[in-house]
């Protein structure tokens, strides 16, 4: 089990830096306005849809972790939390999954 923790790591780094790398590129391009950034992201009809679908899906993987962690008394899980909201899914799922995979002592 232990390679696939490594892997969800590794994919929570990736999902945490790769995607920053864009969101840094446009703040340096246009401004640092979170709003213009919103604003950006529903230029059209595509990239509202594609805003909804993540937010929609990190909505339901806040309620899974929190449903799993009352159960799993797996506290420290929930800094996927804010990993997903401040980050983005791409580094959330795969740190709750990481996270979750521990070995039980």
């Amino acid at each position: 089990m232990a390679p696939v923790r490594m892997i969800f790591l590794a994919l929570a780094i990736w999902g945490a830096i790769h995607p920053m790398y864009y969101f840094i590129s446009w703040f340096q391009a246009n401004t640092w306005d979170i709003m213009a950034m919103v604003d950006a992201w529903h230029v059209n009809t595509a990239t509202s849809g594609l805003v909804w679908d993540l937010t929609i899906a990190a909505v339901a993987l806040t309620v899974w972790i929190i449903s799993e962690v009352s159960v799993r008394r797996n506290w420290s899980a929930l800094i996927a939390i804010p990993a997903t909201f401040c980050i983005g899914v791409s580094c959330g799922l795969p740190l709750y999954l990481f996270l979750r995979s521990r070995p039980v002592t």
